[in-house]
């Protein structure tokens, strides 16, 4: 996890991220001391049930506005392997920091590999990490929606590469009476280990949306469908992450919880603990979540 140094609203992102709000009257110092206090709470919670989290500071002097969001960047593989991402705004390239990898590698983690798809960006082809990617490991499947920051043919290189099956569809949200593209598939779906949240609404194509819902129902995941109003809430964006004693917890946001119904709640629940925090600075200046906030780390240990 990345602590922000210079949070905002990212003007580059905004294009595309519907997600995104202008919050009036506060300074920018105080939208980034606002997202630390969020960022600082949600690390304490995690740590305060065994997560282990390793924070790094956001490099000053440098216009990151994202950095908050490193699962864009970088994903991390049970066989060393580690993936660098083609990002989509100019500035958020910047967020790409090798020597992070020197820091988990001083952690004991094992980096073995390095595959970088980031050249792809001259030609203006982008594939934003476990953004635009929603990997089942234990499956060997990734879903992707596509969207100006989720490239086809990136997708299928990277599922060539890592031996994934590919799911790919298009997903949806209606923006001003139009229905757009949205801009990262974990925005819509969440997949857990036995579970699958999902807005199946967003994916207007039926064939699709079937498709979609065959594959989880197929590797037998408890599918809890969410809605577009849902989402607005960021109730798509969490992640399932293992604490003290690989106990399971589903880390999500306060608007995300408070916007589930307490039969969600109940069908969540039989899969992993909840951890909800607020992220309301977060969540409307960035137009991203918990989810976004946690580039998991798989790396096996040296």
């Amino acid at each position: 996890m990345i602590r922000p140094t210079a949070f905002r609203m990212n003007e580059q992102t905004a294009v595309n991220n519907y997600y995104q709000k202008v919050v009036e009257g506060l300074l920018p110092a105080t939208v980034n001391a606002k997202a630390q206090q969020e960022f600082d709470a949600l690390v304490e919670k995690l740590r305060n049930v065994g997560v282990d989290v390793v924070v790094v500071e956001d490099a000053l002097g440098t216009d990151t506005p994202d950095s908050i969001f490193p699962n864009n960047w970088v994903s991390f593989h049970e066989n060393g392997d580690v993936a660098l991402y083609p990002m989509f705004a100019e500035n958020r390239r910047e967020e790409r920091r090798e020597e992070i990898f020197d820091l988990l590698e001083d952690k004991g983690f094992q980096i073995d590999n390095i595959i970088d798809y980031t050249s792809a960006e001259e030609d203006g082809f982008y594939l934003e990490g476990t953004g635009s990617l929603l990997l089942d490991r234990t499956n060997e499947k990734a879903y992707c929606a596509l969207s100006p920051r989720a490239d086809e043919e990136l997708f299928i290189e990277f599922c060539e590469d890592f031996d994934y099956a590919p799911v790919l569809f298009e997903a949806f949200q209606t923006v001003n009476g139009e229905r757009k593209l949205i801009y990262h598939t974990n925005v819509m779906m969440c997949l857990g280990e036995t579970f699958a949240v999902i807005c199946a609404d967003c994916i207007d194509d039926k064939k699709e949306r079937k498709m979609v819902l065959d594959n989880l129902k197929k590797d037998n995941k408890e599918i809890i469908l969410i809605t577009e109003a849902q989402v607005d809430s960021f109730a798509g964006n969490m992640l399932e992450v293992s604490g003290a004693n690989d106990k399971r917890y589903l880390v999500m946001s306060t608007a995300a919880y408070q916007s589930l119904t307490p039969k969600q709640i109940e069908q969540l629940e039989k899969h992993a603990e909840i951890l909800s925090s607020s992220l309301d600075t977060i969540e409307a200046c960035g137009g991203g979540s918990a989810r976004c906030m946690m580039a998991e780390i798989f790396l096996p240990k040296a």
